[in-house]
């Protein structure tokens, strides 16, 4: 079953370009798709009030399913949930399409693809609009062009000494540039999604959706 998703709500674009960008792609893929799914809103809700996508996403299982969304915000626009939806859609054997990154996360992905399409999304909605830098906002970086490398080695368990040595460069500005982007935060938030590095793969990993995770919790604390 192959979805085409789409999500109308302030600052993602309309989704007539959504559904354009889906079937330009899905043409030159040659992939069918079998269903539209279409969530409104008149705002951008956080996840835990989106019970339509919940839903949707606890419904991916028992069968080989297929989304593909013109972009990752159609999904979240937050990098917490991003990390969430995709933690879940792993669990479910689920393969996810992004249009516009040409990309595909499924359970052989290699989650350094997809670390840096996360970080991307910490930084302010580009809609906003703001009077100076934008709350959140980074200036450029000599280190930005390690960015890669720098997360892989992270990802690794390698200390920022280490790294520092490996780069050749000032372990206390290397310092400074880890904590200022949040990237111990961000490789650690990938939770078990992140032992799928270096060309590992999760067949022989358990993973639990963490919507279920919670209703399972919840269930065992009533």
């Amino acid at each position: 079953m192959v979805y085409a998703y789409v999500r109308q709500v302030p600052g993602l674009d309309n989704l007539v370009e959504q559904k354009n960008a889906i079937i330009t792609f899905s043409h030159l893929k040659g992939i069918d798709i079998d269903k539209e799914v279409v969530e409104y809103a008149t705002k951008d809700l956080p996840i835990s009030q989106r019970k339509e996508f919940e839903t949707f996403l606890k419904s991916l299982a028992d069968e080989e399913y297929t989304v593909i969304v013109s972009s990752l915000s159609v999904l979240s626009t937050k990098v917490d949930e991003l990390v969430k939806i995709i933690n879940c859609m792993l669990s479910h054997n689920v393969d996810l399409w992004i249009c516009d990154k040409q990309l595909l996360i499924n359970k052989h992905s290699r989650m350094t693809d997809v670390f840096p399409l996360l970080e991307a999304y910490r930084q302010e909605p580009k809609n906003a609009v703001q009077i100076g830098r934008p709350k959140g906002s980074k200036s450029s970086s000599k280190f930005d062009i390690y960015h890669g490398e720098i997360m892989m080695m992270l990802s690794q368990k390698q200390s920022v000494s280490a790294i520092a040595r490996m780069l050749e460069v000032s372990r206390s500005s290397l310092k400074d540039y880890i904590e200022s982007r949040g990237l111990k935060n961000l490789v650690a938030s990938i939770g078990s999604a992140a032992q799928n590095l270096e060309d590992k793969e999760v067949d022989n990993i358990v993973l639990i959706c963490p919507f279920e995770a919670e209703e399972i919790k919840q269930r065992k604390v009533s």
